[in-house]
């Protein structure tokens, strides 16, 4: 059996959930991992059985690694991406895939200039929930596309996050943090974006951590907070999405609805890969449940990567693409954009509706 040899760059929190998972795709092979702090490499290396700890400088050195993962924090998303492109590797990202559109952009470009593939997190939307509710779309149980609504509203990072200061800095707040995941939702769902409108503000110019260790500490707000905006879909279905830290209390608010002329779609939260995925048809009185149909209901993440090698390996195509993480890095600059212009934004980049997975590879042909 083929398998691509990998690399991960940042063993932070988020890198054990790839590890663990990267042992159980078939297309992977783990080989090492780095981060600029090597002690915190070798601690995650031993944990997890990697054969390497490495420097950063290293890793990219490292002509037998073919892919890294890019697990750094996002202000440096693209500088790393961009090293490991140059170094002549394919380069799987975190979300987002920039905290600029010109990062973005120079990724992609870079991407090009050497023939190497780009993917970027999230891969949730590969998942059985939201992969059950494409399927239900294509098969028309909800008949012709309407819209959507999409909803996102908690308290703030503050509050459980031991150092949450940098969700309130530039290229945080909610759209930056969390909108990755709605937004890739709603295109796999709905298709690609037109354009957009937004509305924006900062509810709070100052917060206080609560949580420990820096309990008491004051942060300054330097991004909208509570961001709500109008999508058009180039399908000509038209969605609404809300993304806030600003709300101190629970809402009864879906993850995700989509409206159809014989139906609703009830949708799973996009930040997970299971359900439950409900429908309600015309003439009915009540939601129902509907079985996944689809495998990957665990935390998956890694499953975008695996999908991506097995195309470097045996051709073809790939779903978690960089193409489709700049579209929607360019969607949440744009509600941004508009809510200073008092315009719409009009969308510059174009991506494909990701294919559905098959049920071939419900089957098994990428996890062991």
């Amino acid at each position: 059996m083929n398998k691509l040899k990998i690399g991960i760059i940042g063993c932070g929190t988020i890198s054990s959930i790839y590890m663990e998972n990267c042992l159980k795709f078939e297309h992977l092979e783990l080989i090492g991992c780095a981060d600029l702090d090597v002690q915190r490499a070798k601690a995650q290396a031993e944990k997890f059985g990697i054969p390497k700890a490495y420097s950063v400088e290293e890793i990219l050195a490292d002509t037998d690694i073919q892919l890294i993962i890019n697990l750094t924090i996002p202000k440096v998303h693209a500088a790393v991406s961009i090293q490991v492109l140059e170094s002549g590797k394919h380069v799987y990202s975190e979300k987002p895939l920039a905290v600029t559109r010109e990062e973005g952009r120079q990724i992609l470009e870079t991407a090009k200039k050497h023939n190497l593939f780009v993917g970027c997190a999230p891969d949730t939307f590969l998942g059985a929930g939201i992969q059950t509710a494409i399927d239900l779309i294509e098969q028309g149980e909800i008949g012709v596309l309407v819209g959507a609504s999409a909803f996102m509203i908690n308290q703030g990072h503050e509050h459980w996050h031991p150092d949450p200061a940098f969700y309130y800095d530039f290229g945080g707040g909610p759209m930056f943090d969390m909108g990755p995941y709605y937004l890739t939702a709603l295109v796999s769902l709905l298709g690609p974006i037109q354009r957009v409108a937004g509305s924006t503000r900062i509810s709070y110019p100052e917060r206080t951590i609560t949580s420990q260790p820096k309990a008491g500490t004051k942060i300054k707000v330097a991004t909208p907070t509570h961001i709500s905006g109008t999508i058009d879909f180039a399908s000509g279905a038209i969605g609404t999405i809300t993304t806030s830290f600003d709300a101190f209390g629970k809402t009864s608010l879906p993850p995700i609805e989509v409206y159809g002329s014989e139906g609703t779609l009830l949708v799973p939260d996009p930040n997970t890969f299971g359900g439950p995925v409900q429908i309600r048809k015309r003439g009915e009185s009540e939601f129902v449940e509907v079985p996944l149909s689809y495998g990957y209901s665990q935390n998956s993440r890694g499953l975008g990567i695996a999908d991506m090698a097995k195309a470097i390996l045996t051709g073809g195509d790939y779903r978690a693409k960089g193409d489709l993480a700049y579209h929607v890095l360019e969607a949440m600059h744009g509600f941004h954009d508009s809510s200073d212009n008092g315009v719409y934004y009009v969308m510059e980049s174009q991506c494909a509706k990701p294919l559905p997975l098959s049920k071939e590879t419900n089957s098994g042909t990428l996890i062991k």
